[in-house]
């Protein structure tokens, strides 16, 4: 699903809430998890599930199409884990006997 999508399906289910209105609360709700994340916070959506910042150390990698040693510098990835809520609702059709 694409943000545009999300926004449309948003919506369609609230016919009281203009697309221009569902595409500012998407935005906005995307644009504070994007800062709380550039800010170093941990985001918990409660049976969704949570988005950090892991940081990842500088290393030593490989050109795949030489085997020359390439220096990759340390950075900041986002992370996400996801709730127990949502994994059970995966999983809900794994169930065996």
């Amino acid at each position: 699903m694409t943000k545009s999508e999300l926004i449309q399906k948003l919506a369609e289910r609230n016919p009281d809430l203009h697309q221009r209105d569902a595409e500012t609360v998407v935005g906005a709700i995307f644009g504070e998890i994007a800062a709380a994340l550039s800010r170093g916070d941990r985001v918990e959506l409660r049976g969704f599930g949570a988005f950090s910042v892991k940081h990842r150390g500088a290393r030593l990698g490989r050109n795949p199409r030489t085997g020359e040693g390439v220096r990759v510098a340390a950075k900041h990835i986002p992370f996400f884990k996801t709730g127990k809520g949502l994994r059970d609702r995966l999983n809900q059709g794994d169930k065996k006997p």
